[in-house]
């Protein structure tokens, strides 16, 4: 395992002081706690309270506030219901005494059932595609004065089809990226599902500005993940190639609206994501 492999876990799966409570910290970032993040430590603090045999299937979130990356956070994990083949937890994270994120998790015993799944769409597969370390380095190099030099990550992706970022035009709202963490994470499915959580927020507030001539990056665009939904349809290894497809069929009120879909490489729907995102034009300057 790579140390910048190791040095995300340490983060993502939080410190266990209390039965129900667990703490957090934050990677260096220069402003605010990136919200996957916050959602990935959530959804461990939440799996570790729940007994074995029953599995998150579905986390519908909300973000209240800015985290600070420089402070810890506390998660209160509350165990709102025990049934016998469902269970619900609530998780409040905190900085300074006051919530910073809120979310629901639901549980089930795996059982069989009807099935269908959507299919997956047909693009070209990672190996043949460029990652975003080496993108961003050329954008650094070609235009010194907008792109910082990128930072290795724990997390490779690979877009399908990328934007213009120094000169962002209007296109369709669709979007495919391959996701993976570089490395084996073994077979522990809590590890798995906290890092799925944690890439599910990279690009879905980005899908919402795809029809619009600005990015995340635009200094006109004010943007922030507002609430985030992900449901868990089979078990997924994030350790291997995922395809998170996406889409955004509305924006309005300062809002954009996006959906996301994580393939596994043989296929198979692992998870479906929802999200609205702030996506305000700043005023312009007299």
């Amino acid at each position: 395992m790579s140390d910048l492999l190791q040095e995300l876990l340490n983060h993502l799966e939080v410190k266990r002081i209390d039965t129900f409570l667990f703490t957090g910290s934050s990677p260096k970032r220069p402003r605010r706690i990136f919200g996957g993040q916050v959602l990935a430590q959530s959804l461990n603090a939440a799996n570790r309270s729940i007994d074995g045999g029953r599995v998150a299937h579905s986390m519908h979130a909300h973000f209240l506030r800015p985290g600070n990356p420089a402070k810890q956070i506390v998660f209160e994990v509350d165990p709102t219901r025990d049934g016998r083949s469902f269970a619900t937890r609530r998780v409040v994270a905190k900085q300074d005494g006051k919530p910073i994120f809120i979310t629901s998790v639901s549980y089930q015993e795996i059982e069989e059932g009807l099935n269908h799944e959507a299919p997956m769409p047909e693009v070209v597969a990672p190996e043949g595609l460029q990652n975003d370390f080496d993108y961003w380095t050329e954008m650094a190099e070609k235009y010194p004065d907008r792109f910082d030099a990128p930072f290795s990550q724990a997390v490779e992706r690979r877009v399908v089809k990328r934007r213009d970022y120094a000169s962002p035009q209007p296109e369709d709202p669709i979007s495919h990226m391959w996701f993976r963490v570089p490395g084996d994470l073994g077979d522990d499915a809590n590890r798995h599902q906290t890092l799925i959580a944690f890439i599910s927020d990279f690009a879905l507030l980005g899908a919402a500005l795809l029809p619009h001539p600005y990015t995340a990056a635009s200094k006109k665009i004010q943007a922030a993940s507002l609430d985030h939904a992900i449901w868990f349809h089979r078990p997924g290894r994030a350790d291997d190639y995922l395809l998170y497809s996406m889409d955004s069929p509305n924006s309005g009120g300062g809002r954009g609206f996006s959906r996301g879909q994580f393939f596994s490489r043989d296929g198979r729907l692992i998870a479906s994501t929802a999200q609205e995102s702030l996506i305000r034009l700043r005023p312009s300057s007299p």
